[in-house]
């Protein structure tokens, strides 16, 4: 049905649907069973058995099968059974490693897909006459929906009344300026897209204005699910971090296999058989090339990733992780992020008393004369269940709706009996909102807004004496908002600012407070202690920010606060001067924003923003993190930011930042653990293959010490606890690598010593055992060991024995799994098939003895100060 050409009472009739109740919920629920949810369909995911697959697509695991094939026809032309151990132990490892490479990955996508959950749009809707917030995914058609600026249009729907609406459709027609939508609008049938202007689109956005609309499709219905076919939401979501190891993981690459053929051939020369020598050549291949670091880099990421969920931070996008680490500005809002948006209305001012009057339920009539123009000019309501308020809307709005409603002026009646006829919905530039109602038989003009910019606009009230209450207020830490009238013989044809928000009769002023969190000024602190630099922005006064500034510790001595307007007249040069002294912002506008993120970003400073409306969604892709607020922000806000506050607190800011530090500080603890590890397996068997002309590991053993080091260890070490003191760290700067503070250096002192340890016990395990599987034995048993017993190094800078050995219980559980993997291969039958002997008791002894080697180095190498921990 084409919904454009029908008005909208023919459209609501036609849905089946109620303009002033919507839906009940009977009809939700069988319209729900008939159009599905209102999603787009995502793209076929793989199955678990696709990935499985999708594990042997590594070349050099391919060469590696194709060696067990090998091995295994000739144990085939053979027919000896014991021929058959090493090509089915290859393969059965080959299978192992593979399963724990498509958990890994299944791991990494729960947790990204629980992520996507979490950020789902919501909609404003009314059900049974009352008006709700849900999912969006739960709209159906003939649901009736409420549109303001900033909100994603959730589904196709036919505008019932509009209000100054404009919406941004470039997804949907290409055309990069909002277009202008007018609920009375007549269009034609076969108008296009683009000019079905009483008509709003899903995955379009408001951009200004307000509206009610009807929902005439969902899902792949809407003209997005026709163009869409498949929506491919696996874009490229790899960190730069990421990318990195993988580029590293392809050199080492290179390296391993070159050393590999330079064994092939010196084995060939000295007559080990070449299947032996190539087995061996390919599984150290396979071992070296740390392939499942990036998949583990993003289970770690993934992890600390739903950590900070639970800590009221939804990362959108996962290098947003990495940029954390490194944030050295936080650019915060004042209202609800430093404080906690529970706007009380405490005072009101009318134009000409002497002093304002405190809120109650009983004020003077100049008072609620004063309260009942303000809550008419008001858009958020309340609504009382069970004695239990719930706010909708501007909690500086329905401060002012309560406050009315408590002197006996409930928002309901007076809408009715002064019924809206026009409006000016609220924008960033004015600072300004403007209704007109029907009253007493006249058109009445109210404008609410800052005073500042109400007062050019007035020619009536003693604004000097005004602007004196706002002073005192301000300084109370109060927010104040100013209160205008006019009236007006006829509706102008096309309202707007110039012919409403002028001539104004000043009527009063209302104060609100917004208390600030109590855990803000001990946040603040962290920051400090961290080198991070607060800043808070506002719209605010500037005398009530710069007092809450000061009562947090936001604003030190010697800083300053600056409103919007001297920002203006600065140039970028005086503004790069002096950014690093301001600490407050007040009265700013999101151009201002911009500005403020580039003049530290010219600093060289890593720097976070906040932002709720759909006006600082520019600020927020400027910034190098931007966080939207979970409450109050819009969705184009949310859409264009790193991460989401659920709970609108600067603290939790701060926690993000101290969790995006554990997470990069843990992430360099894994790849230093792998690549020392896998270094260490490369040197050992070169060193002997070019010394002794003898192969110290045999494929399996390699792969079975790959398989017990490279998966569990590694996942338990990335889920370290974030260290007491990170807190007390500089910034990391943006461009550091990861193998700074001598890790890289590290890693290779580290992979000689493993490589050192196995070759001293592949000597003497050959003297005690009498046999190339004596040394073999001992050798596999010091370099597995070892590794894993690394594990517990990597976990700290410090002194193990200073954070507690076996604090992290993920990794107590990972190793003790390994060590049980590695003692079943020494000391069951099963050693037979990986051709390991029985050794001396006492030889074991030296094995466990050069096993515990690294800790005594790790820890020495700490107390000296060889290995220093970063400040």
């Amino acid at each position: 049905m084409t919904f454009h050409q029908l008005s909208p009472t023919e459209a609501v009739h036609a849905l089946n649907s109620n303009p002033s109740s919507g839906l009940n919920a009977q009809q939700v629920r069988e319209r729900l069973a008939q159009f599905g949810e209102n999603k787009l369909k995502e793209k076929k995911k793989k199955s678990a058995f696709q990935r499985f697959l999708a594990q042997f697509k590594d070349v050099m695991i391919l060469i590696l099968l194709a060696a067990a094939a090998v091995s295994f026809a000739i144990a085939c032309v053979e027919g000896e059974p014991k021929e058959f151990f090493e090509p089915v132990l290859i393969l059965l490892i080959v299978i192992l490693n593979a399963i724990m490479g498509v958990m890994q990955e299944s791991k990494a996508e729960k947790a990204l897909d629980a992520l996507k959950n979490l950020s789902a749009p919501h909609a404003r809707v009314i059900r049974d006459g009352q008006e709700a917030v849900i999912d969006a995914s739960q709209l159906v058609p003939g649901d009736m929906i409420h549109l303001e600026a900033g909100d994603f249009i959730p589904a196709d729907s036919r505008l019932l009344r509009s209000v100054s609406l404009k919406c941004e459709e470039s997804a949907l027609t290409g055309e990069s300026v909002p277009s202008e939508k007018d609920a009375m609008a007549v269009v034609a049938e076969n108008a296009p897209l683009g000019d079905r202007s009483n008509m709003v689109f899903s995955g379009c956005s408001v951009t200004y204005g307000t509206a009610v609309a009807v929902v005439t499709a969902t899902g792949m219905n809407t003209e997005m699910g026709r163009i869409a076919n498949l929506l491919d939401s696996e874009s490229d979501s790899q960190t730069p971090l990421q990318k990195k190891l993988a580029q590293l993981g392809k050199y080492l690459g290179i390296l391993a296999l070159a050393a590999c053929a330079i064994i092939f051939v010196v084995g060939l020369v000295n007559g080990i058989p070449p299947l032996e020598i190539f087995m061996t050549a390919v599984s150290l291949a396979v071992s070296a090339i740390p392939e499942g670091m990036p998949a583990i880099v993003t289970v770690v990421l993934s992890i600390g990733v739903q950590r900070m969920v639970k800590k009221n931070a939804l990362i959108r996008r996962l290098p947003a992780v990495e940029t954390l680490g490194s944030a050295s500005v936080i650019c915060s809002d004042k209202t609800g992020t430093l404080t906690q948006n529970r706007m009380t209305l405490v005072k009101a001012y009318v134009d000409g008393q002497g002093a304002p009057e405190a809120i109650s339920t009983q004020n003077s009539d100049p008072v609620c004369r004063l309260l009942r123009y303000a809550s008419l000019c008001c858009d958020g309501t309340v609504v009382f269940h069970d004695g239990q308020e719930q706010h909708i809307g501007d909690p500086t709005e329905t401060a002012i709706v309560l406050a009315a409603h408590k002197n006996g002026m409930p928002k309901d009646d007076l809408d009715k009996q002064n019924p809206r006829v026009a409006e000016l919905p609220f924008d960033s530039d004015r600072k300004l909102m403007t209704t007109v109602h029907q009253m007493n038989g006249n058109y009445t003009v109210i404008v609410k807004g800052a005073f500042d910019m109400m007062a050019p606009r007035c020619i009536a009230g003693d604004l000097e004496a005004a602007r004196n209450v706002v002073d005192a207020m301000s300084s109370d830490a109060l927010r104040v908002l100013a209160i205008a009238c006019k009236e007006i013989d006829a509706l102008p044809e096309n309202p707007s600012s110039e012919n409403l928000e002028c001539g104004l009769t000043f009527m009063g002023l209302v104060g609100m407070i917004d208390p600030p969190r109590p855990e803000v000024k001990a946040a603040v602190d962290v920051c400090r202690r961290a080198g991070i630099k607060p800043v808070m922005i506002t719209g605010d006064h500037v005398v009530t920010a710069a007092a809450i500034a000061r009562e947090l510790g936001i604003m030190q001595p010697g800083d300053k606060a600056i409103t919007g307007s001297e920002l203006d007249v600065m140039t970028d040069g005086q503004l790069d001067q002096e950014v690093e002294h301001i600490s407050v912002y007040a009265r700013v506008s999101p151009e201002n924003k911009i500005r403020i993120v580039k003049a530290w970003q010219r600093k060289g400073q890593v720097v976070s923003m906040t932002g709720d409306g759909v006006n600082d969604a520019p600020a927020l892709k400027a910034a190098d993190i931007g966080c939207a607020m979970g409450i109050t922000g819009t969705d184009v806000a949310k859409g264009a930011a790193d991460m989401t506050l659920t709970d609108d607190n600067f603290s939790t800011i701060v926690d993000a930042v101290q969790e995006g530090r554990g997470i990069y500080a843990n992430i360099r603890k894994v790849v230093g653990f792998l690549l020392g590890t896998n270094i260490g397996e490369v040197i050992t068997v070169f060193t002997a293959m070019l010394l002794w002309h003898k192969t110290p590991l045999l494929s399996m053993q390699l792969l079975w010490i790959n398989l017990v080091t490279d998966s569990m260890p590694a996942i338990a070490l990335g889920m370290e606890a974030v260290e007491p003191d990170i807190m007390d760290q500089k910034p990391r700067p943006k461009d550091e690598g990861i193998f700074a503070h001598g890790l890289g250096i590290r890693v290779i002192l580290q992979g000689m010593m493993f490589a050192i340890l196995a070759l001293i016990a592949f000597v003497s395990g050959e003297r005690a055992g009498a046999s190339l599987a004596g040394g073999q034995t001992l050798a596999f048993m010091v370099l597995s060991l070892s590794q894993v017993i690394q594990a517990y190094n990597m976990r700290s800078d410090h002194s193990l024995f200073k954070i507690g050995p076996f604090s992290n219980h993920k990794l107590n559980w990972a190793c003790l799994v390994s060590f049980l993997l590695i003692f079943l291969v020494l000391f069951t039958p099963v050693r037979t098939a990986f051709g390991l002997i029985i050794l001396p008791g006492k030889t074991y002894l030296l094995g466990f003895g050069l096993a515990l080697v690294p800790v005594i180095v790790m820890e020495l190498s700490k107390a000296f100060g060889l290995i220093k921990h970063q400040h």
